[in-house]
């Protein structure tokens, strides 16, 4: 007997995890089949579970995008050519550099030899071969078209990469400005304002601007109390990231990033972009409608527009179109919706949401480029602020001084 462990999804859509004993894997579906429940993906227990790390996960391959994304076009390559897929799978795997990758696919080419379908071994490893990815596999394989779908895969893949990079890239600048402005801030705090702290002793000024006041103690603290100081930042972090990932947490932040300031409007077209080019090549690949739109719902990135997918999702299964569900949601915007709409009308769903996901991938661009020419001046700006509040809070207290001695005088 062996243990799988399984994701699937209830009649009502909700998300379903569990593991289950069985003799093999056709077993154990149709055992999770009998609890009126869609499965999503499904894995054997290898026995890596047991080998635990000290922070109480199991080890695994990590294996880069870039390497699955060269995996599948070399290997659509072959197939087209008439290279056996077992042939083409030992090739891959002895020019394969990362190791772990190539352990990987060693497993996938005994799997494929002893008989399982493809996209069944693929299945098996869910941490580096996507539901979306054995999905198209599958689909693949059934309509006798693998090379087709793999090169389809392949630009999906390497779209969806892309634009994480341009995302990446405008990050890269302000997230270093902000680690230097925070940085100079802890040094003059730490450094600079206790001798001006002596200097106002020495002067006998006891009553001193609040501003001044809340400077000197913040820099009291840093300086004595600093390992408290660091438990507060530790321990505001750690709760920040175990409230990201409880579920009423991660529906609060997910709706945050939608719509923060500046960076919503950024984050909004990079999920829309996803939604639409996923949806577009499972479609085009023969996936079934729900089956894609389950795939879609999971692979969002984004609960919020997730559980807006699984609403959809109820209303098509019960006979209704798509766009108009979608619409509902006040997720999407009007213009996608409606693309949406006609598409089905006019039987020409896939092409428009490719158009969609063209579209929106031109405007993430765009919006770096404007994101990127707007962070210089606020992050300037933000410098400004702090370093002019600090150099105000200092020398408040000397020039009230001079006016006090120039009124004396």
């Amino acid at each position: 007997m062996a243990v799988f462990t399984y994701e699937a999804r209830a009649t009502d859509g909700k998300k379903v995890d569990g593991s289950i004993k069985a003799a093999d894997r056709n077993s154990a579906m149709d055992l999770i089949k009998k609890k009126n429940l869609t499965i999503v993906q499904l894995t054997e227990d290898t026995g890596l579970a047991a080998k635990r790390t000290i922070f109480g996960r199991a080890p695994r391959a990590r294996v880069k995008t870039k390497d699955i994304c060269i995996l599948t076009r070399q290997l659509s390559t072959m197939i087209s050519a008439g290279i056996p897929l077992l042939e083409s799978l030992e090739i891959l795997c002895e020019q394969a550099s990362d190791p772990g990758f190539r352990r990987v696919m060693d497993r996938i080419i005994e799997r494929v030899r002893s008989g399982t379908d493809f996209s069944t071994a693929l299945g098996e490893h869910p941490k580096i071969f996507t539901n979306i990815f054995v999905n198209m596999v599958k689909a693949g394989e059934v309509s006798g078209n693998l090379d087709v779908i793999l090169t389809r895969l392949a630009e999906y893949l390497e779209a969806i990469e892309e634009i994480k990079r341009e995302v990446k890239a405008a990050m890269v600048y302000p997230t270093v400005s902000l680690v230097m402005i925070l940085s100079i801030t802890a040094g003059l705090v730490v450094g600079i304002v206790p001798k001006f702290k002596v200097i106002f002793d020495q002067l006998g000024m006891t009553e001193l601007p609040w501003i001044t006041q809340m400077l000197l103690d913040i820099s009291w603290f840093l300086q004595n109390q600093y390992i408290v100081a660091i438990f507060l930042i530790a321990g505001s972090i750690t709760g920040f990231i175990m409230f990201k990932r409880s579920k009423g947490g991660k529906k609060v932040w997910h709706r945050f990033l939608l719509n923060m300031p500046i960076f919503g409007q950024l984050v909004r077209k990079v999920a829309i972009s996803r939604f639409a080019r996923t949806f577009s090549t499972l479609i085009q690949s023969g996936v079934p409608m729900l089956g894609a739109l389950d795939i879609v719902a999971g692979t969002a990135g984004n609960v919020i527009i997730e559980e807006a997918v699984l609403k959809a999702k109820d209303a098509v299964s019960r006979g209704e179109t798509l766009g108009e569900p979608l619409a509902a949601t006040k997720v999407f915007p009007p213009m996608v919706t409606r693309m949406i709409a006609i598409g089905e009308k006019t039987g020409a769903l896939e092409k428009l949401l490719a158009k969609i996901s063209e579209f929106y991938d031109a405007e993430v661009k765009a919006a770096v480029k404007a994101l990127t020419s707007l962070i210089e001046p606020l992050m300037i700006g933000f410098m400004g602020l702090i370093v002019g509040g600090i150099v105000l809070a200092i020398f408040m207290p000397i020039i009230e001084l001079q006016k006090k001695l120039g009124g004396g005088s």
